[in-house]
């Protein structure tokens, strides 16, 4: 006995591998994308101001705890720090730099750098810092 095929087509879409290459790649996705939040440690200081929106393409340079300062990912060793800026023809064609320092450096660091950023003719320096919450107290309430 021989079973005879149907003439007509099977018009119904198998989803199945789609699905299965789906999840993987959600799977795949989820692994590496806290991987690629880069960046230095550093403890911001607290402002009340507006967020400014910032491009990621600019420039920026971060001085940690530990006094290192960074242009962009890379160390610039202190030495050589007022040379390499002043070098560096991004900040000469640009003319912007974003600073990110870490709260806890004294005052005449962070001065120091701008200082050297202004030598080598940098017009805007913006200061990167993270939004405060409501921690100071309402002054009703010291009052009572």
């Amino acid at each position: 006995m021989q079973v005879e095929k149907p003439d007509t087509l099977l018009s119904e879409i198998n989803v199945t591998p789609f699905v299965d290459v789906m999840l993987v790649l959600l799977v795949i996705f989820m692994v590496t994308a806290p991987m690629m939040t880069a960046g230095l440690d550093v403890d911001l200081p607290e402002t009340r101001s507006a967020n400014l929106e910032v491009d990621e393409s600019k420039l920026l340079i971060v001085i940690d705890r530990n006094q290192k300062v960074y242009l962009g990912d890379t160390e610039i060793p202190a030495e050589r720090l007022e040379d390499t800026i002043k070098a560096n023809e991004r900040i000469k064609t640009e003319k912007e730099v974003y600073i990110k320092a870490d709260e806890s450096l004294p005052y005449g660091t962070v001065v120091k750098l701008m200082g050297i950023l202004r030598e080598a003719g940098v017009i805007k320096i913006g200061m990167v810092t993270n939004p405060m919450e409501d921690v100071i107290p309402n002054s009703k309430s010291e009052k009572q």
